[in-house]
């Protein structure tokens, strides 16, 4: 939390500065990394390649494809590869722009960590929202041997973009400046279910990697920015006022649900988020690893047994295999290698196929099955003693959880006596989502649904490259903010509340009753402020104190200043402490009389004033942030943070 005395609500911060030669979005996502791009003044960087003017472009990524070899693709896998000093020797990992790497990310980096796991770093993002572990601390890959070196989650993303800097920059800004990565207008993409220490940490990975000004985009926002550019003014006719769309983004590690209001303003279609879904740690990582243990009891049948290493390689072996297979729909099978471990394996390695009807069967069953709405996802209970490990969704059934959804934004339809939300239209993000099988899984289960429940079934909207249209609508929303184009409003997403300590007798063993005041309600725009109603309040000033911060995406009713009784119906972010300057004539621990103003900024971070009322005034200003003192502020918006 940072604080000071003297600021009144200011205005933009933190925004790319003026106008720039392009838009840059950066989808940096679980299994793979796109940027794409948007000029904004006219004509293209040499060697951008003969796109239209104004429409995204993807860059093709320069990364090692095997030793000695270096090769461009529009997805550079989210795989960092820590080598043995003998494999990066005589520049076998020399990339154009440092002819020195010691290691590798992208293609190569997934491929050989796919054989040797204990030396591949994966799944950075999943453990960049890991919600109880230090994400600063070096422990990836986990349970590699002593003489590995391992990174941390912050660092393995930092190096990612760094990659993709080094990359833009080798390839357009060797003889101007201008047109360095660092000097555009950059949107970086998150997922809506990011938690606000996730975002922070998505911001400081970019500073890391040299990116200042950057801007956080949600993915499933993203998505839709990217089907609305795909289809210019046609995209007016394809929805229409009171149509409500679920984008449903099942990405590499997280499943992301949003819905998206389509209305009317002045006679012009306007979009206006409704609801965010919470953090489900559920994509293909799940799904990969369903496939490996299935081919893993194959192979235990046939008396093969795997140790721990071999899953883990088998697992990155069926990934690949998965998405040729989903890539390439006349494949019928794709037979997988796993490296020998231990001389009782003899022959070099195991080898299994995964043929098309497991591959439909254990993804459509497993993850899509049919369920009624109000199935919620399970929650088995728990064992006290559990391994150190990424917080998987207990449930991995994609169903279940899109049915606690709908159901718990019900009030967000504004339709009187209907169980939960009814979309009139589904958009499809997301690299799983590519299966055909899948998405009509999806689509008749919801279906089934609204039907039950007297409503019309939701449609398809087809939208382009799953793979790359977060990094295209990131693009998109850059140019938007120069004030080009169609913008998604809806502020924040949730309803914020500070809490307030009350005044009452001391009574052994009950602490003060805690309410929440309401500082923020859902959909409050950024760049705007509100006096807080009501009689004054004490601030706690020259000594350390908490502040708790609460927030809840279900209370749509809540206005500025409203009190909240049972502080159980919130979802409490973790307490804070910071000692306020006293300022003269005030001594430790006095209680000044102050009047609150809360004002959620343009980078949709949330700054409170405390204004006092008595005699010697002061004024106190809030950030709340989650790490302490090092600068890095909360995210509110959940929408952007410029």
């Amino acid at each position: 939390m940072t604080t000071s005395g003297l600021e009144e609500p200011a205005g933009e911060s933190g925004a790319a500065e003026g106008r720039t030669p392009f838009a840059v979005g950066i989808d940096l996502g679980t299994t793979h990394t796109a940027l794409s791009f948007i000029q904004l003044d006219g004509g293209q960087p040499n060697g951008a390649g003969g796109a239209e003017q104004a429409q995204p472009v993807t860059m093709k990524i320069p990364q090692i494809v095997r030793p000695g070899e270096v090769a461009e693709s529009v997805l550079l896998p989210s795989f960092l590869y820590r080598p043995h000093p003998s494999e990066a020797a005589g520049g076998a990992l020399a990339l154009p722009w440092d002819a020195d790497a010691r290691d590798a990310v992208g293609e190569w980096a997934r491929s050989k960590g796919a054989l040797t796991p204990s030396r591949l770093v994966s799944s950075a993002k999943s453990w960049l929202c890991h919600p109880t572990l230090d994400r600063r601390s070096a422990f990836l890959p986990p349970g590699a041997p002593e003489d590995v070196e391992k990174i941390s989650p912050l660092a393995a993303s930092a190096r990612y973009l760094a990659h993709l800097r080094a990359a833009w920059n080798h390839r357009f800004a060797a003889n101007d400046s201008e047109m360095a990565l660092e000097k555009q207008t950059l949107t970086l993409t998150v997922p809506a279910s990011f938690d606000a220490v996730a975002r922070a940490l998505t911001l400081e990975a970019a500073r890391m990697a040299g990116l200042e000004n950057v801007t956080l985009l949600e993915e499933p926002q993203a998505a839709l920015y990217a089907w609305v550019e795909s289809l210019g003014d046609a995209w007016r006719k394809q929805v229409s006022p009171g149509d409500v769309i679920l984008v449903c983004d099942v990405g590499g590690g997280t499943t992301d649900f949003s819905l998206i209001q389509v209305g009317e303003d002045d006679g012009n279609l306007s979009l206006d988020r409704l609801a965010v879904g919470s953090h489900i740690l559920l994509g293909g990582d799940n799904m990969d690893l369903a496939l490996a243990v299935a081919l893993q009891r194959q192979l235990l049948q046939e008396g093969k047994k795997l140790d721990r290493w071999q899953l883990v390689a088998l697992t990155h072996s069926v990934r690949l295999a998965k998405e040729r297979m989903l890539s390439d729909a006349s494949l019928d099978s794709v037979s997988v290698s796993v490296p020998s471990r231990g001389s009782s394996l003899v022959g070099g390695g195991l080898k299994a196929v995964l043929t098309r009807d497991a591959l439909t069967r254990i993804l459509v069953e497993g993850f899509f099955p049919v369920v009624p709405v109000d199935a919620l996802p399970n929650a088995p209970r728990r064992i006290g003693l559990t391994a150190i490990g990424l917080p998987y969704a207990s449930d991995a059934a994609v169903t279940r959880h899109l049915a606690g959804f709908l159901t718990r934004h019900a009030a967000a339809s504004k339709v009187p006596g209907r169980r939960f939300v009814h979309p009139t239209a589904v958009l499809f993000n997301g690299g799983v989502m590519k299966a055909r099988e899948l998405r009509e899984r999806l689509m008749s289960v919801l279906s089934s649904w609204v039907k039950a429940d007297g409503g019309t079934p939701p449609r398809e909207l087809k939208g382009g490259d799953l793979d790359l249209a977060v990094s295209r609508g990131a693009a998109v929303f850059g140019r938007v903010r120069q004030g080009a184009g169609i913008r998604i409003r809806g502020g924040t997403a949730r309803a914020y509340y500070v809490g307030i300590e009350t005044s009452m007798p001391a009574v052994p063993g009950l602490p003060p009753p805690v309410k929440a005041l309401c500082l923020a309600p859902m959909g409050m725009e950024e760049g705007t402020s509100a006096e807080l109603p009501g009689e004054d309040l004490g601030l706690v000033v020259g000594e350390p104190a908490q502040f708790r911060l609460f927030g809840s995406t279900v209370r749509r009713g809540d206005k500025v200043g409203d009190e909240v009784e049972d502080i159980e119906e919130l979802d409490e972010l973790p307490p804070m402490e910071t000692s306020l300057p006293a300022g003269e004539g005030r001594g430790r621990g006095d209680v000044v009389p102050v009047r609150l103003k809360a004002h959620v900024t343009e980078v949709g971070t949330l700054e409170l004033f405390c204004a006092g009322t008595g005699k010697d005034g002061g004024l106190w200003k809030l950030e709340f942030d989650l790490r302490g003192n090092d600068g890095v502020e909360i995210d509110l918006s959940d929408l952007e943070v410029l």
